[in-house]
């Protein structure tokens, strides 16, 4: 929890580690915590598009204190209080949505970190309301800053956002990017991996890091070929609905199939 305990993931994200994890849009505290227990080595709560709030972030923030996970939060937008409220709470670190430009992603480093726009306050969660004795400093070095490239606006300037200084993340909404360009197509279509690798590149001639989130690890293949190290895969909600499906379709053959009893009385 950022404030009131280290945390590693920042430092892992630049020393050039992989890390894998998936999203959280149910706004369930209890699925957030079975989510945490999975094992993932970050998982982000949407307040762009999950069905939670900041009312319920504050509990799936607390489902996941037992979890290895880094806790990261998609704001709605580059909106300062936004970012205060989700790392006062205690996020490791914010998403943020819909960039266009460089400008863009030095506000986002901003509202990150109090020797920006952060305002201070330590009567919270992150700081264990008072009882943290870190320093602002020790704390700012920690949030991860993750901007998100799915404009073409964002991607014409990707090396400007890629050079801003505390964006730790330049992260690829494919959905997005695709519909900006015109593209009807899945994650790992050619043409739009010929689009994000400028994303790759620039990740790398910075020194920062490439991230996406896909449906499927057959989808995810071709963004760790091209360099990504911010792998996630699917969300709470896609898990759930998935297994149902595969688990209710599995009864039905065993429905339809004929016990050996009735087969033996034929």
């Amino acid at each position: 929890m950022s404030g009131a305990v280290p945390s590693a993931f920042r430092a892992r994200l630049a020393a050039g580690e992989t890390v894998c994890g998936a999203f959280v849009n149910l706004g369930s505290p209890l699925v957030t915590e079975i989510m945490g227990l999975a094992g993932f080595d970050w998982l982000v709560l949407d307040l762009e598009h999950g069905a939670g709030d900041e009312a319920r972030l504050l509990a799936q923030l607390q489902a996941l204190k037992g979890s290895d996970a880094a806790t990261l939060v998609r704001v709605e937008a580059i909106d300062l209080p936004r970012f205060m409220h989700a790392l006062d709470l205690g996020a490791d670190g914010v998403l943020v949505p819909r960039l266009r430009t460089a400008d863009d992603a030095r506000r986002c480093t901003e509202y990150c970190r109090y020797a920006g726009a952060r305002g201070v306050a330590r009567y919270n969660r992150s700081w264990h309301w008072g009882l943290a004795s870190r320093t602002l400093a020790d704390v700012d070095e920690e949030v991860v800053c993750i901007a998100q490239i799915e404009t073409r606006e964002a991607l014409a300037a990707v090396d400007e956002i890629a050079a801003v200084d505390g964006v730790d993340v330049l992260f690829v909404g494919p959905s997005d990017l695709a519909q900006a360009f015109g593209l009807v197509c899945p994650p790992d279509d050619p043409e739009l991996l010929e689009l994000v690798g400028a994303v790759a590149e620039a990740a790398e001639a910075n020194g920062k890091t490439a991230g996406v989130l896909v449906g499927t690890l057959e989808q995810l293949r071709p963004y760790r070929e091209l360099g990504f190290r911010f792998l996630g895969c699917n969300s709470d909600g896609g898990l759930i609905a998935q297994g149902a499906f595969r688990l209710s379709s599995e009864l039905a053959a065993l429905k339809a199939t004929q016990p050996a009893a009735e087969e033996a009385a034929t």
